[in-house]
């Protein structure tokens, strides 16, 4: 009889994460048949960033309406309702990883989390599968291995790069202030000291449109730069999960 597949953990902020980041893998991991497991730092329920959903300025640079479709949804899944607590999980029991990104403020307790960086270390130890896009790379730069370096220290990957946040930003600020800078470091210069010169950061292609995704895969690890790569990103993450091929 096959035994029956380990579950996707997605890792969540309390607040602020983005919506596109979390429901396209579970919209591809729900299709594949694959379980999803939901943790937040304290089981506590999770709320993604209501400003992506309308649109931070006048309804543009949000999630799409399909997206917010899904994510309606997506809050009336149990499991999503009850998330279990990060601080008790084991990486032995998933079969995979999932850091989303968002960039409003309330991320930064889930990007500075000690115990999630714990958890984290203990998924790359097993060589186990971990996709993280946009913001969600940072919590792998501050997550230090058995050798004392990131996780990430020579590995090829990606992340929300300059160029799309600095875009983000120069477009929002009049309005709404650094609500596009999470931190007064930029991400990519963040990743770029943490895979080091023995690792490379990339880009991608220099326009960044959701119909041309570009993710990042090196070995166990699956990155990608924002939502417009996020339903590639998906499902590759649901392949690698599941041990096979990345799809064509």
């Amino acid at each position: 009889m096959p035994t029956a597949p380990l579950p996707l953990l997605v890792a969540l902020a309390t607040a602020d994460f983005d919506p596109t980041e979390v429901v396209a893998p579970w919209r591809a991991a729900r299709a594949a048949g694959l379980p999803v497991v939901f943790a937040t730092e304290d089981g506590g329920p999770a709320a993604c960033d209501a400003l992506v959903l309308k649109g931070p300025l006048f309804g543009l640079l949000g999630a799409t309406p399909d997206h917010c479709a899904g994510y309606a949804e997506l809050t009336q899944d149990p499991d999503f309702q009850a998330p279990r607590d990060w601080r008790t999980l084991r990486a032995a029991d998933f079969g995979g990883l999932l850091l989303p990104g968002g960039h409003a403020k309330g991320m930064r307790q889930y990007l500075e989390s000690r115990s999630l960086q714990t958890l984290v270390a203990e998924f790359f130890a097993r060589s186990l599968p971990v996709g993280a896009i946009c913001h969600g790379p940072v919590v792998l730069a501050r997550t230090r291995g058995a050798d004392g370096q990131s996780v990430v220290a020579g590995r090829r990957m990606t992340a929300l790069t300059r160029p799309l946040e600095n875009i983000a930003w120069l477009l929002t600020a009049w309005k709404l202030g650094d609500y596009y800078r999470t931190y007064p470091e930029w991400v990519e210069s963040e990743l770029r000291r943490a895979v080091g010169d023995a690792g490379r950061f990339e880009r991608g292609p220099l326009i960044a449109s959701y119909g041309n995704p570009f993710t990042v895969r090196d070995g166990n690890l699956l990155t990608a730069r924002w939502p417009g790569d996020a339903s590639r990103f998906a499902e590759e993450l649901v392949a690698m999960v599941q041990g096979e091929s990345a799809p064509g």
